[in-house]
């Protein structure tokens, strides 16, 4: 039961997330995300790797009782969920990157995901989270990348809309996300919250580059 709940909260997260992407504008009529398209092509190139080459997780995987500079980014290309895993982290990054690159644009989206990759390790280092985790499930998979990037749509819906339901929506993400962790651990809700701030300081970032390009 507590596995099922697991699964349940982690995807309800999601779809949060989505919505939140979906409510900042329609994405028909939008262009080809070419971003999105690219971090797609990659994670599915991981599962064929994975299939043709048996030594690949090892290889690429980030076990921390291994070297490697390369495994903390090769990792995020391999899967270890099983079919169903791999079919929903693929779907999940393929639908996220899209609506993040159709509000971001491609160069924001791109370091937000690579922000998803590097930043909640070396968070949870300062906030004095614990060393690298040690569990076998952690040592690969985009999903983590995912709920980061996806978290900052929440972000900017909050930052834009004023309908309440809406805001209701966005301001979810984060609480859902630390109930997520403090209840059971789990690691996409804390991941979320990071990447919640994340797209904030992203947010004013960006606001201000525009402000000074109108004013300029």
């Amino acid at each position: 039961m507590s596995e099922l709940l697991f699964f349940a909260t982690t995807a309800a997260l999601m779809v949060m997330m989505i919505n939140s992407g979906l409510a900042l504008g329609p994405a028909r009529g939008r262009p080809v995300p070419w971003v999105a398209v690219g971090l797609t092509a990659l994670a599915v190139g991981g599962v064929v790797i994975q299939l043709v080459w048996s030594g690949a997780m090892d290889a690429l995987d980030n076990d921390p009782a291994k070297t490697g500079w390369w495994r903390v980014v090769t990792s995020v290309f391999m899967q270890n969920g099983g079919v169903a895993g791999a079919v929903w982290n693929i779907a999940t990054l393929a639908g996220v990157a899209a609506l993040a690159q159709w509000f971001w644009g491609g160069p924001l989206t791109v370091a937000l995901f690579a922000g998803g990759i590097f930043l909640p390790e070396r968070v949870d280092a300062l906030l004095g989270m614990g060393g690298p985790s040690t569990d076998p499930r952690n040592f690969a998979g985009s999903s983590g990348a995912t709920y980061f990037l996806g978290a900052t749509l929440a972000t900017a819906l909050l930052m834009r809309t004023r309908l309440l339901k809406e805001r209701l929506l966005a301001v979810g993400v984060p609480l859902l996300g630390l109930v997520m962790w403090f209840a059971q651990s789990n690691g996409h809700g804390l991941v979320a919250v990071y990447g919640f701030v994340t797209g904030f300081l992203a947010w004013v970032a960006w606001r201000a580059i525009a402000t000074r390009r109108e004013s300029a």
